[in-house]
């Protein structure tokens, strides 16, 4: 899929009226589907633990900022039929011959980090299944201790809290008791191959439809519980984050680190970082939206490329369908991006949890407590299965899409549709069970997602930088945007430059 076969018999004219243009939407959705899982439920509320209120900045500027090299790569894709990789390879710059250039083969190295990233992923997905239907009785003693153990570390800190704010603490009265460790559970591991195993059969009879429903439903789900919890859980004067806290956070800043023993685990530029990598449309999403774009049909409708006042008509038609689907889906990921992140503020951060390795989903399910009590871990297993699994489920169907293209361009499969769609199917079956064993191998699912940003914010300004070669070499007079959005393309890529650069200094 190099390039779609476009022909007059295929073009469409794009609808006129929103409520048509509407129906036309949906890689934006897919792409949301990716977004609102590790990005989001993870990455972002690991930041709002470990930084407070002091980046709201960067989450907001992250969710929008890349929007506008994501459409213009799309602008590309539609014009030309060619995907995201084949674009990239005409990017100048080093190349092996026959074998892709730079830009081909630095995804490579990101895609072993995102791979491992839904091994993560999928041990979230674990995780969330074991906790509410654990299939041993060493499981469902594991889920009694934790559940034990997080509950006193939950009373001890909200005592501790309460002291602070009267100056009266009491040492003794705040400290946990030891609770004996209970005998190890497998539960996690087993779930997390029950689901790489349904993963792999969807994926492999799978196509474009049953993605794109299966995301949307999911996100939307989680997306409404999230923002709801974050509503109500602003209402309670104990929990609630100021709203001068709030307009705080929305100014330029860098949190404070931590000094003494928080400081070698807790750390909030660097997850930051990741977060703004990884956030929004990452560089994975980047790279695959517009493969869901062709998929859909927009460079098919738009028809061959003849230079005609009626092609023009319609690219700029498809055009703007494309930019209701791209910030349309930034609306909805917004929302829940910066509900997650002020659930982090005001609950994790408050009380001093930070989510990590195995108990990952058991230390966010307290982000539902405040508000729904004793039935917040059963709310938010259902909701954090929804969204890990939507991620899951879109990101190996984008990357089954996106690895057979690498394997194409460099000489690896012959350079065919045929060829492609099998190997789609291969690599979508055989992809969850390769997450699995990461995840087997490396149990840490919040650093696995982490990892995955910090290469991703490494990239971003390589894709930043190719989608203004491709406005300013391939786009024509009729289909160039206005000075303004230039200006705020320019804009985005400025500030993925920045990150690029800081991750680098920042990680190395």
């Amino acid at each position: 899929m190099s390039e779609v076969s476009n022909s007059t018999e295929t073009a469409v004219d794009p609808p006129e009226r929103l409520i048509k243009m509407i129906r036309c939407v949906g890689p934006g959705l897919i792409v949301a589907g990716s977004i609102v899982g590790s990005g989001e439920l993870i990455a972002t509320t690991k930041a709002g633990a470990e930084a407070g209120i002091s980046l709201l900045w960067l989450i907001l500027l992250g969710c929008v900022i890349k929007v506008f090299t994501q459409i213009e790569l799309g602008r590309y894709t539609l014009i030309s039929g060619k995907t995201t990789l084949a674009a990239l390879d005409l990017v100048p710059g080093p190349r092996v011959a026959g074998r892709g250039n730079w830009l081909v083969w630095f995804w490579i190295v990101m895609w072993v980090a995102s791979i491992s990233q839904l091994g993560g992923i999928v041990g979230g997905v674990g995780q969330a299944l074991a906790i509410s239907v654990p299939l041993t009785s060493s499981g469902r003693l594991y889920n009694a201790h934790a559940d034990r153990q997080q509950r006193q570390v939950f009373e001890a800190a909200i005592r501790t809290v309460l002291a602070e704010e009267a100056d009266a603490a009491l040492e003794a009265s705040v400290v946990p008791k030891p609770i004996a460790a209970p005998p190890k559970s497998y539960d996690a591991v087993l779930w997390a191959a029950v689901m790489a195993i349904v993963t792999s059969v969807m994926l492999i009879v799978g196509r474009y439809g049953l993605i794109q429903s299966l995301s949307t439903a999911l996100v939307i789900l989680f997306t409404i519980l999230t923002v709801l919890n974050t509503v109500w859980l602003q209402s309670d004067p104990f929990w609630g984050i100021p709203w001068s806290e709030v307009a705080a956070g929305l100014w330029p800043q860098l949190p404070e680190v931590a000094s003494g023993d928080a400081a070698s685990t807790a750390r909030p530029i660097a997850t930051a970082l990741a977060a703004f990598g990884i956030i929004g449309v990452g560089a994975g999403e980047l790279v695959v939206y517009p493969y869901w774009c062709l998929e859909k049909g927009y460079a098919r409708f738009t028809g061959p490329n003849d230079g005609t006042p009626a092609w023009n008509a319609r690219a700029a038609g498809w055009m703007r369908v494309m930019h209701l689907d791209s910030w349309g889906a930034m609306v909805l990921y917004t929302f829940a991006t910066v509900a997650f992140y002020l659930l982090g503020v005001g609950v994790l951060h408050r009380i001093g949890l930070n989510p990590e390795k195995d108990t990952l989903v058991r230390t966010l399910s307290v982000m539902y407590q405040p508000v729904f009590g004793t039935a917040a871990a059963m709310i938010f297993l259902i909701g954090a299965f929804a969204v890990l699994y939507s991620t899951f489920f879109v990101a190996l169907a984008a990357h089954a899409r996106v690895f057979s293209d690498a394997m194409r361009i460099v000489g690896l499969i012959d350079n065919d549709e045929a060829t492609r769609e099998k190997w789609i199917r291969w690599l979508g079956g055989g992809f969850p069970i390769l997450c699995w064993v990461i995840y087997v191998a490396f149990p840490a699912p919040a650093q696995l997602v982490l990892i995955s940003g910090v290469t991703q914010g490494v990239m971003l300004p390589m894709l930043a930088g190719a989608a203004l070669y491709f406005r300013y070499q391939f786009v024509s007079e009729p289909l160039r945007p206005g000075r303004l959005w230039d200006a705020m393309l320019w804009l985005s890529a400025a500030a993925m430059l920045i990150t690029g650069i800081w991750t680098i200094v920042s990680q190395f």
